[in-house]
This record gives structure tokens, sequence and C-alpha cells, in this order.
């Protein structure tokens, strides 16, 4: 055990290391086996923390990241939080301005993040698979630069399937009521 955590930290090293010595806007470490944002890793990035335009922690164990993830990497333009165990964004999500996709599918959500509401170049939010019965669809409406949502695979409400179609100007998925999503 303590071999495979050797391993995953060196590669989670590795990937930074990359990163920083490539100049690269892109951070990817999805399928680290991370159960948080390490530490270490915001000291390292620093001097490059406004180049990143992408961070990918898909498939990790995450179960919530913190307010200094969203402030430290402000200038992010797309976030790939899927198959984590996410149920709640911190408040300071809202810092990411420039934020145009997020994909938080397949995690642990029952409330819709309604900070992503406040996020003025988000174009694309794929909440599909999680757990989310209600969505505040008069603020998705308001937003100005969204053109897709994915809500497939969650529970909603029929007030919902009602209520969105007719105010909404931007593709919006939902699945037939009562469909299960495919098995892993």
């Amino acid at each position: 055990m303590l071999r495979k955590m050797g391993e995953a930290v060196a590669r989670v090293a590795r990937k930074v290391n990359e990163t920083v010595e490539s100049g690269s806007d892109t951070l990817d470490l999805a399928e680290c086996k991370l159960v948080s944002f390490p530490i270490g890793i915001y000291k390292v990035l620093r001097n490059v923390s406004d180049q990143i335009h992408l961070i990918t922690l898909a498939n990790n164990e995450l179960k919530s990241l913190t307010s200094k993830f969203m402030t430290t990497f402000s200038q992010l333009r797309a976030l790939r939080l899927e198959g984590n165990f996410l149920h709640r964004l911190p408040s300071e999500v809202s810092t990411l301005q420039h934020l145009q996709a997020i994909d938080l599918s397949r995690n642990k959500f029952q409330d819709f993040p309604e900070q992503l509401t406040t996020l003025p170049a988000l174009e694309t939010i794929n909440l599909e698979e999680n757990e989310i019965v209600d969505v505040p669809v008069e603020k998705l409406a308001a937003m100005p630069a969204l053109q897709s949502i994915n809500l497939r695979f969650n529970p909603l409400n029929a007030e919902v399937r009602v209520i969105a179609p007719p105010l909404i100007k931007f593709d919006m998925l939902m699945s037939p009521e009562g469909a299960q999503p495919p098995p892993p």
C-alpha cells in the first residue's frame, strides 16, 4: 500500500513539474487518487498559477475543494471535476470570472451549485449523473454566455421540466423521467 501511495505522489509531482517546466496552461491531475488538492502544489505553482487555464481533477476521490483553490487559479477557462465525490462548491467559485466550462458530472450534488449562475463567461455546465432535483431556471436564463447545460440522469422535479423549456435560450439536456444512467 505504501508503495502505491508513493507512486501516486510521484505521479502528481511529475505532472506538476511538467506543467511548470513547459509553461503549459494545463494542469492534468486526473486519476491520481487524490482525496484533496495537495497543499504543496500551491507553492510549486505560485509563479505560474495565472497562466493555468485548464485544470483536470477528473476521476479522483475529492470530497471538496477549498476557497484557496478557487482564488489561486482565478484565470481558469475550464475546470474538469467529473467522477469525484463533490457535493458542493466553495462560494469563492464566483472569483472564476473567466471560466467558460465546468464539468461536475458523476459527483454527489443534491443541490444545484447556484454560485455558477454568477459567472459571466460560463458557456457550458455539465452536471450529468448527480442527484439534483431542483434547478434555478430563472437565474440560468439570465446568464449572458450560457449555451449548454447537461442535467441528464438527475432526478429533476416535474416543475423544472415544465418551466425550463419556454424560459431558456440555451441547450438544456435532460433524460426522460425515471431514466437510469448506463452502468460504468
